[in-house]
């Protein structure tokens, strides 16, 4: 297993969408031709090889909408690990209280998402490429568009209130153990983990940050300052969540 892929919500798609290629270090991103049947537009972002993305609604009644609705604007929405049995883990599943809410096979790639009520804090899928090194999600050529500030997304940070249950609930869901680390649950896949940590804010549960290796320190916080973007230390603030710099993720 591994975080391959995260997606955030936007309100305003468009200055959401050119600040993150400025800032990361992009010229393009993937758009799914697909994507509008469920009242949603997006872009899939090439980060090392795992990818962002930025989903915005288009008509009413999305869950994305309702999620900028609940956490009183833009915010992080999914949480994408792949796996390399899908139908394994579906069995797996069977076992446990854990509901699902959509699943999709197109034959060289599967997901299935699981109920945000069972796992909460953000959307959990799993996800399955054949071969497993594609990500059709981002397109066929996905490779030929990465981002130069940054590498791969590290790890993703959930705050919630009940910080011990979220995340037996999210180990769970991926059958895994939860690990403490610095007094922090955390659950660790290949070269990332989830971790879980009290709401510190009046926006309520929900994905609250990512951490990225940085490949170019100054192209990445000259770019942030550009930008007028939210700055603590290196942790940088855009589309609703905090972006920090990955342990020994600086590089240049």
């Amino acid at each position: 297993m591994r975080l391959r892929q995260i997606a955030l919500v936007a309100e305003n798609f468009p200055p959401i969408r050119d600040t993150l290629f400025d800032l990361l270090g992009l010229d393009d991103g993937h758009i799914d031709p697909k994507i509008d049947q469920f009242g949603l537009q997006n872009v899939v972002m090439t980060l090392g090889d795992t990818f962002l993305e930025v989903v915005s609604p288009i008509q009413e009644g999305t869950t994305a909408g309702r999620l900028l609705e609940k956490r009183k604007g833009d915010g992080g929405y999914m949480v994408i690990v792949q796996v390399d049995d899908l139908e394994a883990e579906k069995q797996r599943l069977l076992e446990t209280e854990i509901r699902t809410v959509f699943s999709a096979d197109t034959g060289r790639a599967a997901a299935i998402h699981l109920h945000p009520r069972d796992v909460p804090g953000a959307i959990a899928s799993i996800d399955q490429m054949k071969p497993p090194e594609a990500w059709y999600w981002a397109g066929i050529d996905w490779d030929q568009r990465v981002a130069r500030h940054v590498g791969d997304i590290r790890a993703a940070e959930i705050q919630c209130d009940n910080v011990t249950k979220v995340a037996e609930s999210w180990a769970k869901a991926y059958g895994i153990s939860v690990e403490d680390a610095a007094n922090i649950p955390r659950i660790k896949f290949a070269r990332s983990e989830v971790r879980f940590v009290a709401v510190s804010d009046d926006r309520g549960p929900g994905l609250s940050a990512i951490d990225l290796e940085i490949i170019d320190q100054n192209a990445f916080y000259s770019a942030a300052e550009r930008l007028g973007l939210e700055r603590h230390g290196d942790t940088v603030s855009v589309c609703g969540i905090h972006i920090n710099p990955s342990e020994n993720g600086c590089i240049s």
